[in-house]
């Protein structure tokens, strides 16, 4: 298998819309989640999300593109326009060589329901021509290829929550296999709407504590449910050889990724956690990672009572021994659930603790639960150098996805 580095990375996200910012306000603690601005709250139990702040779509593509595209799709040419302008690979690669792999959990959920309005209050005939391009998951993928002619795999990604890591570690697969030769990928999600809140609401996963201060608290013995996100973050993968050959500056090198699935429950996680934890261990199998001395874990971690104590059980399941000293952290207590982006967000701080030598923190954290039991990095971002960083992704229908993260 051939080597693949990460060159290029863009985010959109609750707490920052660049990678700067993004990394800024995670290692600081702060909190991304607040009062619900996108629509009217009265009469919902829950009000509060992680929203995605000042954005501005013309600041990365002309208005007639805009006007085009969902904000899912918004969020996720905004993102690859940061990476890959990061990465300075555009021109410099084959376009046939060029992939993308960018999913969405949900889609284009803003488009239908406005355009639902529209057929019922005004007939038919109002209905966008759009509708259909808007609404569907694979078009931010569709529009990434369009706008960089890139014109190798093309691969969008629904695996809900595990969406942002399937992708980049598919992505990472087919440029190690020799498919392509660099690959843009990750996650977006543009969700916050009555309908998608109403429906999470009522299946019992989102908290009702209206603090946010002290709703998004994973690992928390008072966790009762996650706080809704939106975003977008991308991530540029480059074989290795190729990077150096051009002088690219190289973040980190992806070198593991595993890919399982629980076979068991559309929403709660195998009790006993075994998927999560196979995919963790492929993906240390991959990465040939068990001699690490220091593993930083960005965990899925949710805030919801099943999800974070059956991660805790599948690292400790994993790891062993290593599971101990390993320190763990959710940044979804700064940005909420970002969804089908979440993971790529994620992957991005995995990345940059590595790079810096910082652990960002789960804040909220008060109340120890016998059942979570490991080193959850509490309230403080911790000063320490790890070896090999993982970033782990659980999903509605149980997929999960872990994909694994080296210094160079």
């Amino acid at each position: 298998m051939r080597r693949v580095a990460v060159t290029g990375m863009g985010v959109i996200s609750p707490v920052g819309n660049d990678c700067h910012t993004f990394w800024n306000n995670l290692t600081a603690g702060t909190c991304g989640i607040g009062r619900i601005t996108h629509f009217d709250t009265a009469g919902f139990k829950v009000k509060i999300a992680a929203e995605v702040k000042d954005f501005d779509p013309l600041a990365y593509m002309n208005r007639d593109t805009a006007r085009k595209n969902d904000l899912y799709a918004q969020y996720a040419l905004a993102a690859a326009a940061q990476a890959m302008d990061d990465s300075a690979l555009a021109g410099k690669i084959d376009a046939k060589r060029l992939g993308v792999y960018v999913g969405s959990g949900i889609g284009g959920m803003q488009t239908l329901l406005r355009e639902v309005e529209k057929l019922t209050e005004r007939g038919p005939d109002r209905v966008s021509p759009f509708l259909v391009p808007m609404m569907i998951s694979n078009m931010a993928a569709g529009v990434i290829a369009i706008t960089y002619n890139a014109q190798g795999p093309c691969l969008p990604i629904v695996t809900a929550c595990a969406t942002g890591t399937h992708s980049i570690g598919e992505a990472y697969h087919a440029i190690a296999a020799g498919r392509a030769d660099a690959v843009i990928a990750g996650g977006a999600e543009a969700a916050i709407n009555p309908l998608a809140l109403a429906g999470f609401t009522n299946c019992m996963a989102l908290t009702q504590r209206n603090d946010p201060t002290c709703a998004s608290i994973p690992f928390d013995k008072r966790r009762d449910g996650f706080v809704m996100g939106e975003g977008a973050g991308m991530l540029v993968l480059e074989e290795y050889e190729h990077a150096l050959a051009r002088g690219a500056r190289i973040y980190a090198e992806i070198c593991g990724y595993g890919n399982t699935c629980d076979a068991y429950h559309v929403t709660a996680v195998q009790p006993e956690a075994a998927g999560a934890a196979t995919a963790i261990r492929l993906a240390m199998d991959e990465a040939r990672g068990w001699d690490a001395q220091s593993i930083y874990i960005n965990a899925h971690g949710t805030s919801t009572p099943i999800n974070d104590r059956c991660e805790t059980q599948a690292i400790k399941s994993a790891l062993g021994d290593k599971a101990s000293t390993a320190l763990v952290s959710s940044t979804k207590s700064m940005t909420g659930h970002m969804l089908g982006a979440a993971g790529a967000a994620e992957a991005i701080a995995a990345i940059l603790a590595l790079r810096d030598g910082v652990i960002p923190p789960t804040i909220g954290y008060q109340q120890p639960d016998d059942d979570c039991d490991l080193d959850y990095v509490p309230n403080a971002a911790r000063y320490v150098k790890a070896d090999l960083a993982l970033s782990l992704s659980l999903g509605f229908g149980g997929h999960n996805a872990c994909v694994a993260f080296q210094n160079v």
